[in-house]
């Protein structure tokens, strides 16, 4: 062995085809670019979603309606959720940082309760928002509603 037949190992050299490096290269001449038009010219580029020509299909899909960018999403708690965590950590008030305490949400959502579920226990709820039922239910319980 010498340094005439020193090769490197199989499947460690990717070289990619080297383009408009002469005619015995394979990929001479226009390199690869085709003949005439702008896409032959150094500095092209197509719009995204450009289909040669073709109306794209961002425009023949019909829009349809309307997204709020200023909309409020709240996370949903329900009443039977509040009531499951009276029973079992034997709670007198909730906080939203209780709510992110016990993992139901995270401390950059906002929360609403709704009025799924009964609520049996006196309780004083803290939430961004509340379905005028479930306000009702829990005032009807005997606790408090206080709207953050």
């Amino acid at each position: 062995m010498d340094l005439s037949n020193l090769k490197p190992a199989k499947g460690s050299v990717k070289r990619e085809k080297r383009i408009g490096r002469g005619q015995g290269s394979g990929h001479g001449g226009t390199s690869t670019r085709g003949h005439k038009g702008a896409g032959q010219r150094s500095g092209t580029s197509k719009k995204m979603g450009f289909e040669g020509g073709q109306m794209p299909l961002v425009r023949r899909v019909p829009k349809f309606g309307f997204k709020n960018i200023n909309r409020k999403e709240y996370r949903a708690i329900n009443l039977s959720t509040i009531q499951a965590l009276v029973d079992e950590h034997n709670l007198t008030a909730i906080t939203f940082d209780t709510f992110v305490q016990y993992g139901l949400v995270s401390k950059n959502e906002q929360v609403k309760i709704l009025a799924k579920g009964e609520l049996k226990a006196k309780v004083e709820v803290q939430a961004h928002g509340f379905s005028a039922a479930a306000a009702s239910a829990i005032e009807a319980a005997g606790g408090n509603v206080v709207k953050m």
